[in-house]
């Protein structure tokens, strides 16, 4: 007996779709190859994802492909309502002739809905309530994919877990990539740890690594790593060039001070103290790849310019300044600075031009 055109899908092939909208727009098209009258389709899951609660994928029988692919926020709505949302957008259109078939558990549940342009008959119904008991096992499949993909990218960064996702599981030599590298640390934490409650430290640096790596995201950067109260970002040159990486790096610092001087005044009408930080931009060469144990790597960056951009920032205090760049990365812009001559930093042997942004 031959299978429908949609469950032999399912059986044989589903499980190595990419994604869920290249799923869902293959499974439509193989439903409308059976012969239903289709005019959409919808597929939600719950992904483990620290902001996005839930994602719909919306298909259209006349386009052939998914249209939309919606990451809704955690914050004032509900599963109903996304559901609701769904079946009001397929009710657009057509009639909705199965409102929601259940697949998986946890973050394996999916919804998959579907609109037709006439009522179905009971084998055209049966074939849905069959796709959805076939599409269980392909949709935990690909949605164990897109799990690993979204833990990996939160705990590593985008960069940093294509890598280990591509199998890089060995202490490597790893490669050297050039990029502008930004550095910044709050001033007087410790003070700040000692004296708060531990709420109170929490919500301070949350608030912090917001503001600075959401200025960072926001102009192509990526944040490498959370060091204490400190953060190391880098904008890899290649895709763009040594300029374009080093303006993207001035663009975020300037988000991230405007977000610090909205944070601050805020903290301020709470009684709070204010969140004092320092920030350093350099650029040049670091080796980027697996350092650790046999069996406990972590993937990170080395070289002069990690060295130098830290040491850097360690001068922002005695220099009373905010922001101070590197003399290889004011070479790259146009922006007006501010020369501060050339300065020693430890560990460093040659001595670093210095120059600060205008305030």
């Amino acid at each position: 007996m031959q299978l429908p055109c949609a469950l032999s899908f399912l059986v044989d092939e589903a499980s190595d779709m990419p994604g869920a909208d290249s799923f869902l727009a293959e499974l439509g098209a193989r439903l409308l190859a059976d012969g239903l009258p289709l005019a959409g389709g919808s597929l939600t899951q719950a992904p483990p994802h620290p902001i996005i609660a839930r994602r719909s994928w919306l298909w259209r029988a006349d386009a052939g492909t998914v249209i939309q692919a919606l990451g809704i926020g955690t914050a004032g709505t509900t599963g109903a309502e996304h559901a609701k949302a769904d079946r009001d957008w397929l009710a657009g259109l057509g009639m909705v002739v199965m409102e929601e078939d259940a697949a998986g558990h946890g973050h394996d549940r999916a919804a998959i809905r579907w609109a037709a342009t006439r009522p179905l008959d009971a084998s055209e119904l049966e074939l849905l309530r069959a796709v959805a008991r076939f599409a269980v096992a392909p949709l935990a499949v690909i949605a164990g994919r897109a799990t690993l993909a979204a833990l990996l990218e939160t705990y590593l960064g985008r960069r940093s877990a294509a890598q280990v996702l591509a199998g890089r599981l060995r202490r490597e030599t790893g490669e050297t990539i050039r990029a502008a590298l930004l550095y910044a640390d709050l001033r007087g934490f410790t003070a700040l740890s000692e004296t708060a409650k531990p709420k109170e430290v929490i919500a301070a640096l949350d608030a912090w690594f917001d503001r600075i790596g959401g200025a960072v995201h926001a102009f192509g950067g990526e944040v490498l790593k959370f060091i204490g109260d400190g953060v190391l970002a880098i904008f890899p040159i290649g895709e763009r060039s040594s300029g374009a990486a080093c303006d993207a790096a001035l663009r975020a610092v300037a988000a991230a001070r405007a977000g610090m001087n909205h944070l601050d005044k805020s903290r301020a009408e709470q009684g709070l103290p204010p969140l004092p930080f320092g920030t350093a931009l350099h650029v040049g060469e670091m080796l980027w790849g697996n350092i650790g144990t046999a069996d406990r790597l972590d993937f990170t960056a080395i070289g002069p310019a990690v060295n130098l951009v830290s040491r850097l920032e360690g001068l922002c205090r005695p220099l009373g300044r905010t922001v101070l760049l590197s003399g290889a990365i004011a070479a790259e812009t146009t922006q007006p600075l501010v020369p501060l001559g050339e300065h020693r930093l430890r560990g460093i042997a040659a001595p670093c031009a210095v120059f600060a942004l205008r305030e």
